[in-house]
């Protein structure tokens, strides 16, 4: 912005960094929710309703596939009840899904006829299976209220930081307020595990119950402030002239170049947006790529458990998965890295975006060693793993930054929609394979390069995480080789 115009309106106000911080801590709630279950199925969960890793795998698939059709409902839900009240929606409805898990264990017990806990952990044979076969039903039902709400965070999120800050800044805030996701895996193995053994210990229920409540809870806590705190800039009282000037520096820019002016008030339908290769490369980088995150995020904790012994409440486990996700926290640099090279080279914002994300897709190349080096150590599996997933939640943050870059605000959430309808489908079909296949790695002692049974499994997986993100880049680069934004007639 002009200097002389910002001193003819004063000190600018930074409101703007208050709603990023708002979109942050919505989407640390949203990952703490996801994680509740991944952090409780294995030691607290599967006893009690004798769940196999394929009864997981179908649970957290139905979930990713409710998911990824919910994106594309909640994309054109937000575009239309517009961002406040589009995402109070989004995360009632999440935190609703959260707790209502809380109640599976009891639908369970009344639908089987069994009285407790205790008499559903000692069952054996045919009522073991229909403990277990009733339980995930009733699980995959919270599991779908759960998705129907969360498919609403970043197309809500997105659209807020095309509202609130100019197109240089975007990928910045973007990976701030993913960072969210960051500090949700991070605060979960440390808090969530701890949740479920007190509420154990002191008798309220078998304590996986009480976790799924307690963190559902802080979702209705977020609700309340956003309802006072956001308005968009041009009405909201704590965003100054300059600031405003700041924010909508694009259209000035616009303006000055002689670009057609894009009308607000007229939306591209869902089926207009479909024409667009912009689209479509946007969907391939989050198909290509979403599946990767979701799984270390799902089945790292069983991971550990699997090939190294440690249970989710285990204080090793729980370093190991801290110092995981703590890695992952240098993705709020990946963001800046957009703007450095914008600076440097003069690049439009989507070239630069393309450069930065050609980096952070060679990282997940370190993948292929996890397996092979955990021989030695089960540091190195996790180190790399957190590598790969700070460079996962960089790219991310620069994906998602491609959309207000090449799209009108009128379309972002529809578009953002989209792109995660196709991230949820990669998660459903990994996590649907992975649970499959590490159950018949385990009975098979299947052998792959050298790694028998589970372990096996893991390395498969692993090979397929590692190559995704270059296949991924390649092909969004095909569709759309140079910078083209969507201009509305």
């Amino acid at each position: 912005m002009n200097q002389t115009i910002q001193k003819a309106m004063g000190k600018m106000t930074n409101y703007r960094w208050t709603i990023c911080a708002m979109l942050f801590f919505a989407t640390t709630v949203n990952y703490l929710d996801r994680q509740v279950l991944s952090l409780t199925w294995k030691d607290f969960i599967a006893p009690e309703f004798h769940w196999t890793d394929s009864n997981y795998g179908d649970i957290t698939a139905i979930f990713s596939l409710v998911y990824a059709i919910a994106n594309l409902f909640a994309g054109r839900f937000v575009d239309w009840m517009g961002t406040k009240k589009g995402y109070l929606w989004a995360i009632g409805i999440w935190s609703l899904g959260a707790c209502l898990h809380a109640i599976c264990g009891w639908a369970t017990e009344h639908v089987v006829g069994i009285h407790d806990a205790a008499e559903m952990i000692s069952a054996t044979g045919a009522v073991a299976s229909t403990i277990a076969i009733t339980s995930v039903y009733f699980f995959i039902a919270a599991r779908i209220v759960l998705a129907i709400g969360e498919a609403g965070n970043f197309p809500a999120a997105i659209k807020v930081t095309a509202e609130y800050f100019p197109k240089k800044d975007r990928a910045f805030a973007t990976s701030i307020f993913n960072a969210g996701a960051t500090v949700g895996a991070l605060a979960a193995p440390v808090s969530i595990p701890p949740l479920a053994r007190y509420f154990q210990s002191i008798g309220i229920g078998n304590g996986w119950e009480m976790a799924f409540v307690v963190i559902g809870a802080l979702g209705f806590i977020w609700m309340g402030l956003w309802m006072f705190m956001y308005k968009k800039p041009h009405q909201n009282p704590h965003v100054n002239a300059a600031e405003l000037a700041y924010i909508e520096q694009d259209k000035d820019n616009e303006t000055t170049e002689k670009k057609p002016i894009e009308k607000e008030e007229k939306k591209l339908s869902f089926w207009q947006c479909l024409k667009y290769r912009q689209a479509w490369a946007f969907a391939v980088g989050k198909f290509m790529t979403d599946g990767v995150w979701w799984f270390f995020l799902f089945w790292t904790p069983a991971y550990i458990s699997d090939v190294y012994g440690y249970s989710s409440d285990s204080t090793t486990a729980q370093l190991l998965i801290f110092v995981l996700y703590a890695i992952t926290m240098l993705s709020i640099y990946g963001g800046k890295l957009p703007t450095i090279i914008i600076n440097k080279t003069g690049l439009n914002p989507y070239a630069a975006r393309m450069r930065a994300m050609f980096i952070f897709a060679l990282f997940p190349l370190l993948t292929l060693f996890a397996q092979p080096l955990g021989s030695y150590s089960y540091w190195f599996p996790v180190i790399i793993i957190g590598i790969a997933g700070a460079a996962h939640q960089s790219w991310s943050a620069n994906i998602y930054s491609v959309v207000g870059d090449m799209f009108p605000n009128s379309a972002v959430a529809t578009i953002t929609g989209f792109g995660g309808m196709a991230g949820g489908i990669s998660s459903f079909l990994i996590n649907k394979s992975s649970g499959h296949l590490f159950d018949y790695a385990a009975a098979t002692n299947m052998q792959f390069m050298g790694f028998e049974g589970k372990p096996a499994g893991y390395f498969i997986i692993f090979c397929i995480c590692a190559v995704a993100y270059l296949l991924g880049w390649c092909i969004m680069k095909a569709l759309v080789p140079k910078y083209k934004p969507i201009v509305i007639d």
